[in-house]
């Protein structure tokens, strides 16, 4: 009977028995392929600025686009895409907090000392110290029109927004005209007080969503309407570049034209400005450019396609 007693007992113990032993196993000898760092999930931050206006939708969420397909090749990795505004971004920076990649376009200054070296061959984006950022996507200026001859003579609306200089494009297209705010320019323009309007890709879409029929003239000597994407930190793991990688796959580059952009390499831009220019040097290039004095900026502030 005692014998009885002791056996049942022995397997009502058991399956405790057998979960105890399984749980000291799990501390005492860990498994290879489940340390903390393995299962850890890293976070990337994504910061994008926009310094000028792009063509429609976010920006922000095409990137974020982006990071979904980088996610599908880097399991443990999550990137966390924001908006910032420039002085936003200035204000972060002052306190020492910095994105891992970061979005953005000219007018946010000299922010080379932050980026580390990147396979590109972006013109903007190079420096002393190699190429620090590449071109992701791109905009362009156009001349536009109510009728198809664009040799009659007319006033010129230049329509001004953003950091960007569309008074150096006019000067090296040789075109008169008058800066206007972009909403202001372009309602004058429809309105008939301008004959043209010196425009980037985002007068084209408003063309669109007003179904308005214009005509566009290609403006090819000179753009600065890139985003473009700098690594601000040490990519041991290779997140960022799984990033880039994705952002510049055809996948996602054939999507450009779901926000009114194309391809940085199809731009047919001659001149172009370094994305790292600060905006007092902008500010005195567009000035030389307002006063028609294009020879004194072209080698100064100008960098070749």
């Amino acid at each position: 009977m005692k014998f009885e007693r002791a056996a049942r007992a022995a397997r009502l113990a058991l399956p405790f028995a057998l979960i105890f032993a399984v749980f000291c196993a799990l501390i005492f000898f860990p498994q290879s392929g489940t340390s903390p760092e393995a299962a850890e999930k890293r976070v990337v931050r994504v910061w994008n600025v926009d310094t000028f206006e792009g063509g429609k939708g976010s920006r922000t969420a095409f990137l974020a686009r982006a990071a979904r397909l980088a996610e599908q090749t880097r399991g443990n990795v999550y990137y966390y895409v924001t908006s910032y505004s420039a002085e936003g971004f200035r204000d972060a920076a002052e306190r020492g907090e910095l994105p891992d990649v970061l979005s953005f376009g000219v007018g946010l200054g000299d922010i080379s000392a932050l980026c580390c070296p990147i396979s590109s061959d972006f013109a903007g984006g190079e420096t002393a110290k190699g190429y620090l950022a590449a071109a992701w996507c791109a905009g362009g200026y156009a001349l536009f029109s109510l009728t198809e001859d664009f040799d009659e003579a007319g006033e010129v609306a230049i329509s001004s927004g953003g950091s960007n200089l569309p008074a150096v494009c006019a000067a090296l297209e040789g075109i008169e005209g008058t800066e206007l705010p972009a909403g202001e320019a372009y309602t004058a323009f429809l309105g008939g007080k301008y004959r043209y309007l010196l425009g980037t890709q985002r007068d084209r879409q408003r063309f669109l969503t007003r179904g308005v029929t214009v005509y566009e003239k290609p403006l090819e000597k000179y753009c600065d309407l890139y985003q473009a994407v700098a690594v601000l930190s040490r990519d041991e793991k290779g997140d960022c570049a799984a990033l880039l990688a994705a952002l510049f796959s055809e996948e996602i580059q054939g999507a450009l034209s779901s926000i009114g952009m194309g391809r940085a390499s199809e731009c047919p831009a001659e001149w172009t400005v370094s994305v790292f220019t600060p905006p007092s040097a902008l500010s005195e290039t567009a000035e030389y450019a307002r006063r028609g004095e294009v020879a004194k900026f072209p080698d100064k502030f100008l960098k070749k396609v």
